[in-house]
C-alpha cells in the first residue's frame, strides 16, 4: 500500500520532503477550496521541484462540474505543472455517464500530452449528501474512461470519515471491482491510524492522508509534521507485516 500526503503549498511540501523515505506520493491540493480543492500551477510546480525527484506529485484539478471541456483544461495544466497523477474530483457528475464524459475528456488531454501519466476517477464515500455518483459506480466509470486508478474520499469535511460512509465491506467491494477492471483502488477521507488495519486487508494500493499527520489531527489548521508522516507510515508497515504472516496462516 503507497502513502499519499496532501501538502497544501511549498511550505508543508518542505515538510514532506524531510520525511521523504516514508511516504510514496505527494499530493498537492487547496484544501479551503474543497475535499479535492485545486491549486494554482506555480503551486505544483514549486512542489515538484521541491521533493526528491523520485517521489512522484499528484495534483487534483478541484470537485469539478459536468463540464467535460473545462475539466479536461484543467487536467492538461496540471500534468503540464508536473504532476504524475491527475486526480478528478466528479462532485458534479450525477450519473455515470456524466462521470464517463468527463473522464474520457481528461484521459485524451492528458494522455496525449505524457502518455506515462496515471488518470485518478475520484468520487465520495459520503456522495447521497452531495449528489453525485455513487461510489461503487466509480471503477466502472475508470474503467470506461480509460483511467488508470478509482479513488475515494469524502466531499463533507466535517469530521466524519470514510468507513462512516462507505463500511469495511463495502470498500472491499470498491478494491475488487477495481482490481478487476485492472485498475489501481485509492481509500482517503479523515483516514487514521485506526483505519490501517482494514484498510491493509482489502488490498487498498494508495491510502491518501493529511489530517492525520497534521499538528492537532487538523486538516485546515494543523500543517503537516514529518514526524506524524514517520509514525503514520510506521502503523502501515506493521499492518502489512502481521497481514503477510496471516494470509499464510489462512491457506
Amino acid at each position: 500500500m503507497l502513502l499519499l500526503i496532501s501538502p497544501d503549498g511549498i511550505e508543508e511540501a518542505l515538510a514532506c520532503a524531510k520525511a521523504a523515505e516514508h511516504l510514496d506520493i505527494v499530493d498537492v491540493k487547496k484544501p479551503d477550496e474543497g475535499s479535492l480543492g485545486a491549486n494554482f500551477p506555480w503551486v505544483i510546480r514549486e512542489i515538484r521541484d521541491a521533493v526528491p525527484a523520485d517521489k512522484p506529485v499528484s495534483a487534483t484539478v478541484g470537485d469539478v462540474p459536468y463540464k467535460p471541456g473545462t475539466v479536461a483544461q484543467a487536467a492538461l495544466g496540471a500534468a503540464v505543472s508536473g504532476a504524475t497523477y491527475i486526480k478528478v474530483g466528479l462532485y458534479g457528475c450525477t450519473t455515470p455517464e456524466q462521470g464517463v464524459e468527463v473522464m474520457r475528456a481528461v484521459v485524451r488531454a492528458v494522455k496525449d500530452h505524457r502518455p506515462d501519466a496515471l488518470v485518478v476517477a475520484s468520487g465520495y464515500a459520503d456522495a447521497h449528501r452531495v449528489g453525485c455518483v455513487n461510489p461503487l459506480a466509480l471503477p466502472d466509470i475508470a474503467a470506461r474512461a480509460g483511467a488508470d486508478a478509482a479513488m475515494l474520499d469524502t466531499a463533507i469535511k466535517d469530521g466524519t470519515r470514510l468507513f462512516d460512509h462507505v463500511p469495511p465491506d463495502v470498500c472491499a467491494e470498491f478494491v475488487r471491482r477495481a482490481h478487476a477492471s485492472g485498475l489501481l483502488a485509492a481509500l482517503a477521507g479523515s483516514v487514521k491510524q485506526a483505519d490501517l488495519g482494514p484498510l491493509t486487508r482489502i488490498g487498498t494500493d494508495i491510502v491518501g492522508v493529511r489530517g492525520a499527520v497534521c499538528s492537532g489531527g487538523d486538516r485546515n489548521a494543523g500543517r503537516i509534521q514529518p514526524h506524524l508522516v514517520a509514525a503514520f507510515r510506521a502503523e502501515m508497515d506493521r499492518q502489512a507485516r502481521e497481514h503477510a504472516a496471516d494470509v499464510p496462516a489462512l491457506n
